[in-house]
């Protein structure tokens, strides 16, 4: 009976579902192509995964304080072309404008938070709102294109977000630590700590929240700052890696961190988020994308499968939460 128990309990976590998937997804696409689990193939995978995963990993605790971030894909593209701009015309050093273009990307989010939580607009107009802003300098600072090439090698800061070393025949880039170091400090502050409560609250029952004295507002302003801030990071590190900034870059990332989110289990509504689930969500979409791509389907084809993933996920979630309501 116990043993049952412990199972049920199993498959009632919002992360039961994505693992399942993921385990699948895997099981497909190696066996059609045994590539796909090749170093090389791995290796850039994972590249690819931690910049996104960052951006979802600060999507995760917005969505569970019940709101939205539409303008991190946009910042994904801005941030560094901030940075790269001010680098390259000898304003300042490249550290110094790594700082600047983070600050700037914070005080974007707080003025996303502050008309969500003092003008009392839905956020998912404010940072559309701000996604068009934010793209627009982009695009105008640039003339529409790319920055110039550079050469970032040796610098201590470059080789700190992604330099690069060989474990085996496995290419690790230092973002990769990043991310994990993201996953740990979130994961912890999510479900260990009261600002996790206060988060989760805020995303439950807002009125009740304010009644037991949390500071809903502040906790939403924090929340979007770090959102920005970490979409800031993740275009820069992009940047760095590919050696290139272009305005572009970013666009759509929106609806696919947000996707990523979804699927791995937190609530569209707020008031449930896991940082585990996320994980998986960032992995399943991540390894469809490259998946489908060497099982020879038409990368145009990834967004029907994005489509089909979250419609059958959401099914699966609402199943498993009703089931258990029920006690069954």
């Amino acid at each position: 009976m116990e043993h049952r128990s412990l199972i049920q309990r199993l498959v009632a976590k919002p992360e039961f579902g994505p693992f399942v998937l993921l385990v699948v997804e895997v099981a497909v696409f190696w066996s059609i192509n045994p590539d796909f689990l090749s170093p090389l193939n791995i290796s850039n995978t994972l590249a690819f995964t931690v910049e996104l995963g960052l951006i979802a990993l600060a999507m995760t605790l917005l969505m569970t304080s019940g709101e939205f971030d539409l303008s991190v894909g946009s910042l994904f593209g801005f941030s560094p072309v901030l940075m790269w701009t001010l680098f390259n015309a000898g304003v300042v050093s490249l550290p110094l404008a790594f700082v600047v273009a983070l600050i700037v990307a914070a005080i974007i989010g707080y003025v996303n938070g502050w008309f969500v939580t003092r003008l009392k607009i839905p956020s998912f107009l404010v940072t559309l709102g701000m996604l068009l802003v934010v793209r627009g300098t982009a695009l105008f600072v640039t003339d529409g294109f790319p920055q110039r090439t550079w050469k970032a090698d040796g610098n201590w800061l470059a080789t700190i977000l992604v330099g690069d070393f060989y474990v085996g025949p496995f290419r690790i880039y230092a973002s990769l630590f990043w991310f994990i170091a993201a996953v740990i400090i979130l994961g912890y502050l999510l479900t260990k700590t009261r600002t996790g409560n206060w988060i989760q609250a805020a995303g439950g029952n807002p009125g009740a929240a304010r009644a037991r004295g949390v500071q809903v507002d502040r906790v939403k302003v924090g929340l979007f700052m770090l959102s920005s801030t970490m979409a800031a990071l993740a275009g820069i590190i992009s940047s760095i890696r590919t050696s290139a900034a272009n305005p572009n870059s970013g666009t759509g990332y929106e609806l696919e961190v947000i996707a990523m989110v979804v699927i791995g289990g937190t609530a569209l509504t707020g008031g449930r988020g896991t940082i585990i689930g996320t994980v998986l969500g960032i992995l399943i979409l991540r390894i469809m994308r490259n998946g489908i791509v060497l099982i020879g389907v038409p990368g145009l084809a990834y967004n029907i499968f994005i489509g089909a993933i979250i419609l059958g996920m959401m099914a699966l979630h609402s199943w498993l939460e009703r089931r258990h309501q029920a006690g069954t």
